[in-house]
């Protein structure tokens, strides 16, 4: 009995000294967090989007006191914010451009022809798999929502299977962009007030057979800019934002109703009147 006694002793004072010397190294080798850091991180909306690239926003606030992000990488911060983080880092916030996530695709639906009838799990990235999606356009959204899920500010809802971004909920993070496999998901000016609302690089005779709206590179758009601020990009059109005033020309006059102004809604009714190219 006293060899059980003292055997239970020595393991006691053994796991005591054991425990002693741990929470000894453990304080010794601590490394200490940057103050800075956790102010930094509640300056960020703490959404975790990760439009930023990093790991939540405490791991974009470690690489801006890191100095390998700059001050204002987080697109969904107040300029107020952004500010405020400068003055903890000692910087000048630069200022930067707004931004705004728009879906380049008006192929819903009700004017787009369809392959096959999918039956899988509600996500993009696997549909995608399955030849590129149902949509018989290779470039069109299929509309099963993955973005919907990417996005921590409930910007986004899909409508007759084309997604669509709420002007007032979009904070231009880009966690959408990053999660769309079709890549139809564009950042551009907050202050834009039109875009071509299609992402097909295809002929105009290809773009007839599967979709009512695409582009068809008629360049009636580019006729009429005034400021020639349309690009043709292939069988594309473009807006140059640099250049474009919102005259609205461009909108009145695309046949196809896929020049769509800032209130999300198109000049001329989808699909109309293709016989008005000339």
């Amino acid at each position: 009995m006293d060899k059980i006694i003292l055997a239970l002793l020595f393991f006691a004072i053994l796991g005591g000294a054991l425990g002693f010397l741990l929470a000894l190294f453990d304080k010794k080798m601590k490394v200490s967090e940057d103050p800075r850091i956790k102010e930094i991180a509640e300056l960020l909306p703490g959404a975790n989007c990760g439009g930023c690239g990093y790991a939540g926003c405490s791991g974009l606030a470690a690489a801006i006191v890191e100095g390998s992000a700059p001050v204002g990488k987080c697109a969904a911060a107040t300029e107020e914010n952004v500010a405020k983080i400068a003055a903890i880092m000692g910087v000048e916030a630069s200022s930067s451009t707004k931004m705004r996530a728009l879906v380049m695709c008006s192929g819903s639906y009700s004017c787009s022809s369809q392959k096959y009838e999918y039956k899988g799990i509600d996500d993009c990235v696997a549909a995608a798999k399955l030849h590129g999606g149902s949509r018989l356009c290779p470039n069109g959204c299929i509309g099963l929502g993955s973005c919907v899920r990417s996005c921590k500010f409930g910007a986004i809802s899909v409508h007759d299977g084309v997604a669509v971004v709420d002007p007032a909920k979009c904070t231009g993070c880009g966690a959408c962009v990053v999660g769309c496999p079709k890549n139809l998901i564009k950042l551009i000016p907050a202050t834009a007030k039109y875009w071509v609302a299609c992402h097909s690089p295809d002929k105009g005779v290809v773009v007839r057979g599967y979709c009512q709206v695409g582009c068809i590179d008629c360049g009636m758009c580019r006729r009429n800019c005034p400021e020639e601020a349309i690009i043709k990009n292939g069988y594309l059109e473009e807006i140059d934002y640099a250049k474009c005033i919102g005259c609205g020309l461009c909108a009145e006059k695309c046949p196809r109703g896929i020049i769509v102004s800032a209130d999300g809604k198109p000049r001329v009714a989808v699909g109309k009147a293709e016989s008005a190219v000339r």
